[in-house]
């Protein structure tokens, strides 16, 4: 992707978060000059994957497959005593995150609000794939047997908890809008708790067509 690809969809993220009323820490608006010589005092940030976030897991197609989010907060158990998360994602309509579940991670998915979030659902089985088998979920705590593959559809206000081993994949309705999705979760680490169902891309290869309107996690090592 070009970076300026990438910094308008910031820019267009930003303006989706004002439009729904959701407020990002300050930092999330340094430019990169601003980050100098803060290492120190924003070490769980860098250190720990906060902030911006994107990828088209390696479609080359971001809006058909991909994801842009923000990470709050998340803990590092090696490190530190926070042993949660927070992140906040915007999901287009159609815009797929493909299949996949965490070994370690346990997660609510909320839909925050805009349009609704489709979750299509499978439990693992001792191989990793696809059980056959129908599974209980809870969603906003109440209890509901659902079928192998089915979809379950967030409507605003609405979350579900995806257990480990909890085969999921999510998109915004057609016909919706844009999705607000809040992630609430145990300490999240995309180097070594994501088993995607199909081999997939992380980070984006970037063309540097321009300077970063803000830094995205991935920027730190050669920015900071």
């Amino acid at each position: 992707m070009k970076r300026s690809e990438i910094n308008q969809l910031i820019r267009g993220s930003i303006e989706f978060f004002n439009e729904m009323n959701f407020n990002l820490p300050p930092w999330a608006f340094w430019t990169p000059d601003d980050w100098n010589g803060k290492y120190e005092a924003c070490k769980e940030i860098v250190d720990n994957v906060h902030g911006w976030d994107l990828t088209d897991f390696g479609s080359g197609n971001f809006h058909n497959q991909g994801l842009i989010l923000f990470t709050l907060r998340n803990g590092n158990q090696k490190t530190d005593k926070k042993i949660y998360a927070e992140k906040i994602m915007i999901v287009e309509e159609n815009q797929e995150t493909p299949m996949h579940f965490h070994w370690s991670k346990m997660e609510d998915i909320i839909n925050r609000g805009g349009g609704n979030l489709l979750i299509d659902l499978y439990m693992s089985n001792e191989q990793e794939d696809f059980s056959q088998s129908d599974f209980e979920v809870k969603i906003d705590g109440i209890s509901r047997t659902i079928s192998a593959g089915e979809s379950v559809i967030l409507k605003p206000g609405e979350s579900i908890c995806l257990v480990q081993g909890m085969y999921h994949r999510f998109y915004g309705e057609k016909g919706k809008g844009k999705v607000l999705v809040g992630e609430v979760s145990a300490v999240n680490d995309d180097s070594s708790d994501n088993r995607f169902y199909d081999e997939v891309g992380r980070f984006p290869d970037i063309i540097e067509d321009e300077e970063p309107l803000h830094l995205l996690a991935s920027d730190y090592k050669k920015y900071i």
